[in-house]
């Protein structure tokens, strides 16, 4: 279906229509990320995201995520909202597959919420603010009997005591977001059983998440009015595909059309909040994290539950394990981040600061949260890559397991993954080790050595860093080599001051992020190996 977009929005009909033989379609921007069952890592299948365009008249067009990612800019910003895709027409590509030229968002999108990213496309930012109500829904398989929880379970995750969903959401979004009014509802029965829900694909477990949807809803319809609601919980007594989901869904509920943020769960996800809160934040639109040790597995950072929801994690008798927080550019990507506590340090920056890091998991902070060091000259610096800067401690009813009090980094490459950063060489399987946290005494520089941080001191609230372009080399003896040779502490880029004699004050550690293999072989012109390339 092709359509002229509206002149409110020139700017993407420009960049949509530039070649006039592409087919247009509008429609609503579906993403759901599938999380496996907690397992070990080599028998754990991979982290699952699916993109589909739903048109006005209810068709659905599953999209190539890789595509989608690269025509869209901030992929993740667009998640529920009116888009157009371009498709390039059947006579530039000799394939059944529809390939993707631009995905821009349609519609009336206020002025302050939109940023014109590289190449001209246009990002939609997604704040998330106020009552977002849940509905649970809990739904029973007709094969299966078992009702694991009773509604008073599932009412009570919503509630605003420590250790529930209520109180967790309001404080990682620093009181922007509550769940006042969520109720559970059920158990419902379904009409089918699970065999013809979950079927086998390729050898493997597939479950019709639409055909779940639709009769999970369709059973609760006529007791629960969906007005309003922001998002639906659904529970099954049995097991999925191996998979809790977590995103949205298009549908008509009570005579409202909208994107309803939507999850899946199996009795492992609910029985535990850290990986329904996890599904949750894909319904408000976030994506995974993952650390910096190259593997395929995100599920291994343990600094946000959006990645790694069970290590370092908080236990609770009633509700399993707890979430923890989200990093900070997960807080930032939904709005929570004010301004005021947001520091970003341009690429051609040549002033050396001190700046007060404040920890992130403060609700109030009279200092810096966020820091930002951009990599790139454009003006929208997460267009490119950016590095992320933030202060966490083991504290609180969330927060209580973490592996330490550190300054945390994450790389952040065109709006995609936040990949916490550890100076180890090799870096570790889980980025829980003291190679991701950067504490007193250590400095840290960007692999193009335009950024170094150093952690100077601790504060009653944080870390007082010092921040500003590469330093001048000074006449001075050379550092001893970190690490159990010369030979590996030199591929690793990692130095370490010697030490001080009793009279002085010992001189920062310095850190150098590990590369990933997409960087390799981009050593620097001074000469210095390229870290980690040999380990991917």
């Amino acid at each position: 279906m092709k359509r002229m977009l509206g002149t409110a929005l020139g700017l993407m009909a420009l960049t949509v229509l530039a070649d006039a033989r592409a087919e247009i379609v509008q429609g609503q921007l579906e993403l759901l990320w599938g999380d496996p069952l907690p397992a070990p890592q080599e028998q754990r299948p991979s982290a699952q995201l699916l993109a589909t365009l739903v048109t006005d008249t209810g068709a659905r067009i599953a999209l190539d995520v890789e595509q989608a990612k690269a025509a869209a800019g901030d992929l993740y910003a667009l998640t529920g909202r009116q888009v157009a895709v371009s498709f390039v027409s059947a006579t530039k590509v000799m394939s059944q597959q529809r390939a993707i030229e631009a995905i821009v968002p349609v519609g009336r999108i206020h002025q302050s919420a939109v940023e014109v990213g590289g190449g001209g496309r246009v990002m939609a930012q997604a704040p998330v603010s106020g009552n977002t109500r849940w509905i649970t829904l809990m739904c029973r398989f007709s094969d299966i009997a078992e009702e694991q929880k009773d509604k008073a379970f599932f009412d009570s995750q919503y509630g605003t005591a420590v250790g529930q969903l209520g109180h967790y959401w309001s404080e990682v979004s620093y009181g922007k977001v509550n769940l006042a009014g969520s109720l559970a509802y059920g158990w419902y029965g379904l009409p089918q059983p699970r065999s013809f829900y979950v079927t086998q694909e390729n050898g493997k477990d597939k479950a019709n998440l639409g055909q779940l949807f639709q009769d999970c809803v369709a059973a609760a319809d006529p007791f629960v009015d969906f007005r309003g609601a922001t998002g639906i919980n659904m529970m099954f007594n049995g097991n999925l595909d191996g998979f809790a989901w977590g995103g949205g869904r298009t549908a008509t509920l009570d005579g409202e059309r909208k994107y309803w943020s939507t999850t899946w769960n199996p009795p492992w996800s609910f029985n535990n909040l850290a990986p329904l809160a996890h599904e949750m934040g894909h319904g408000y639109g976030l994506p995974h994290s993952d650390n910096s040790d190259g593997d395929d597995d995100t599920y291994d950072n343990p600094w946000d539950v959006m990645s790694d929801g069970w290590s370092n994690a908080v236990s609770d008798a009633t509700y399993g394990t707890r979430p923890k927080h989200i990093n900070i550019l997960q807080r930032h990507r939904l709005n929570w981040v004010d301004s005021a506590r947001q520091l970003v340090i341009p690429f051609a920056n040549t002033t050396t600061r001190q700046v007060n890091l404040d920890f992130a998991s403060l609700p109030a902070s009279g200092n810096v949260q966020m820091l930002v060091l951009s990599l790139s000259p454009q003006a929208d610096p997460y267009a490119t890559v950016v590095y992320t800067v933030e202060a966490r401690r083991p504290e609180g009813a969330y927060e209580g397991k973490l592996a330490g009090t550190a300054v945390i980094i994450h790389k952040v490459e065109k709006y995609g993954t936040a990949y916490s950063i550890d100076a180890d060489v090799p870096p570790a399987t889980r980025s829980n080790n003291e190679g991701s946290m950067f504490k007193v005494g250590e400095r840290w520089n960007t692999p193009d050595e335009t950024h170094w941080i150093s952690v100077d001191a601790a504060t009653a609230t944080g870390f007082r860093l010092t921040v500003g372009p590469k330093p001048r080399v000074m006449s001075s003896p050379l550092p001893a080599l970190r690490g159990t040779g010369a030979a590996s502490a030199a591929s690793a880029g990692v130095l370490m001051a010697p030490a001080a004699s009793p009279a002085s004050s010992p001189a920062p550690q310095q850190r150098t992020a590990p590369v990933r293999r997409e960087d390799c072989g981009t050593a620097s012109s001074r000469g210095r190996a390229t870290p980690n390339c040999s380990v991917r």
